[in-house]
């Protein structure tokens, strides 16, 4: 008895999933090779967790050697920004303290000109008051016996 022969599979990596494809044998008969064989994609590392493709920023790099020009400047150029973004901090920091202390001054001085205005509405109200009770007291009582205002004359 003849053992049914297996497809031969091959493996190809890509962006870290290997893709493993069948190879149908030669002799394969007319009927079965009509039918396609799908390729199935499996992770490179089946260790790597639950079979899902790394995206390129994630995907490991090869380290590069520490004496090599691409190293060193690739070095170069983050220390250049690491230094750029912590002198931005520095100067976002800076620029709040100083708008903080610019707040309080004006909050200092509005609180300075509504003591003023309230003393001032203070007063106003003081000689309104006054106003008006010596106006009251000026007002001569109706000349009437029963209180009441006198007739009105037609200027005879």
């Amino acid at each position: 008895m003849s053992r049914p022969s297996q497809p031969k599979l091959t493996t190809a990596e890509h962006n870290g999933v290997s893709v493993i494809q069948s190879q149908a044998h030669a002799n394969v008969t007319a009927s079965s090779s009509s039918l396609q064989q799908v390729p199935q994609l499996v992770p490179a590392n089946p260790s790597a967790g639950g079979g899902k493709a790394l995206p390129p920023s994630k995907m490991k790099k090869p380290h590069a050697d520490k004496d090599s020009d691409e190293y060193r400047q690739r070095r170069e150029r983050n220390n250049l920004a690491v230094k750029k973004s912590r002198m931005r901090s520095k100067q976002k920091a800076m620029d709040t303290q100083q708008r903080v202390n610019e707040l309080k001054e004006e909050n200092e001085r509005l609180e300075a000109k509504i003591k003023l205005l309230s003393k001032e509405l203070s007063v106003l109200k003081d000689l309104f008051l006054e106003h008006a009770h010596n106006l009251a007291d000026n007002v001569q009582p109706p000349a009437g016996a029963d209180g009441s205002s006198p007739a009105p004359t037609n200027g005879q």
